[in-house]
């Protein structure tokens, strides 16, 4: 089991989770956090840091694209050991449905 970041972070990017996680397995992308499904230690520091609720196990239903979406952009954005600033707007995309399709693909800043 690993842990996986889910759409609900998209736009939001808290970045709660980054300050509690042991070995550093977040990696950022513009928009976007993403988990290294290989570095992650299933330890579950993280998941109820989040406060929309963007963390869940792999082992949860529908969670086979965002392991892979994961482990994608994982090996492509650079990891992130601090919290950084959220977006200006993050608030205002906490409830929206049907993120996904306002990915980024950009990296992000990194730490």
């Amino acid at each position: 089991m690993t842990y996986v970041v889910t759409e609900k972070c998209i736009k939001c990017k808290f970045m709660d989770c980054v300050e509690v996680c042991p070995v550093d397995c977040f990696y950022e992308g513009e928009n976007f956090l993403v988990i290294h499904p290989d570095e992650c230690i299933d330890c579950g520091v993280c998941e109820p840091e989040c406060p929309v609720e963007s963390i869940v196990p792999d082992t949860e239903p529908e969670t086979e694209k965002w392991l892979e979406l994961n482990r994608e952009y994982s090996e492509k954005w650079p990891n992130i050991t601090r919290k950084g600033e959220s977006p200006a707007d993050a608030e205002d995309w906490r409830e929206k449905p049907d993120k996904l399709q306002y990915l980024s693909p950009n990296p992000g800043q990194g730490s």
